[in-house]
């Protein structure tokens, strides 16, 4: 009899990631960021987490420390205009690679619909969700291609494939991520190690997930340690560029 697959919210601790990977970690103070970025140094990475507030960056730290992980916080916002250059330039300086760099902050907006869209919050929306991501691997193109795995994955949701009413905003930003993140997978796959991958974490107990669906009960849905433990699978095994996971 063949064995079952093995569930795809576990990693694989027969494989952990190697202790010299350096992984960043974005929208990492809270929910999916912060849980992918503990699970990444439980399995060996050294992780610099970002996000805008410092405190709660703070406490992720003290929890990977407490568990024998190590972790750099870089409280930042991505929306201004140089701090992304100046993360990769001191993250080049410190260590001279980058092995993993995980796409994960994202702002909602306001759902609602197309035709009364604020143009201002939409701004927002897409400055976040998707032009910080093409910053970041501008930013970061280099160092991917300097290590001897490098890996992105940009975290996506189900409205980008399959429009919602009310969603168009928050829809548009994430097609328009996977169509820039797989765009850069293409130009990247024959010239260096570096391979990307689509996650798309599905129904999570997380804020945004709440402010979207304010009468769902949490306990419901799967936590985001969940997420985590399915992205570090996902390293652990290894994937081909442009693989999509979806939980």
């Amino acid at each position: 009899m063949s064995k079952p697959s093995p569930s795809p919210y576990s990693p694989r601790h027969d494989r952990e990631i190697p202790p010299d990977r350096i992984a960043v970690v974005t929208g990492a103070s809270r929910g999916i960021g912060a849980a992918t970025a503990e699970a990444l140094a439980a399995a060996g990475a050294h992780v610099i987490l970002t996000g805008r507030t410092a405190a709660d960056l703070e406490a992720a730290e003290d929890r990977i420390h407490r568990a024998g992980g190590t972790a750099t916080i870089a409280p930042l916002d991505l929306i201004e205009t140089d701090s992304i250059a100046k993360l990769a330039t001191a993250v080049a300086e410190r260590w001279g690679k980058l092995d993993i760099l995980i796409l994960n902050a994202a702002t909602l907006g306001s759902l609602t619909p197309v035709a009364q869209i604020d143009g201002k919050e939409f701004s927002r929306v897409l400055t976040l969700n998707l032009l910080a991501s093409q910053a970041l691997i501008a930013g970061f193109d280099t160092l991917l291609r300097k290590s001897e795995k490098g890996r992105l994955l940009a975290f996506t949701s189900s409205v980008g494939r399959h429009p919602r009413a009310y969603w168009g905003a928050y829809g548009a930003s994430k097609a328009a991520l996977e169509t820039l993140a797989l765009a850069y997978a293409e130009e990247v796959r024959n010239v260096s190690q570096v391979k990307v991958a689509i996650v798309d974490p599905g129904a999570t107990a997380t804020t945004m997930r709440a402010r979207a669906f304010p009468g769902e009960d949490p306990a419901t849905l799967k936590p985001p340690s969940a997420v985590a433990d399915a992205v570090v699978g996902l390293l652990e095994r290894g994937f081909e560029t442009g693989e999509r996971l979806v939980l």
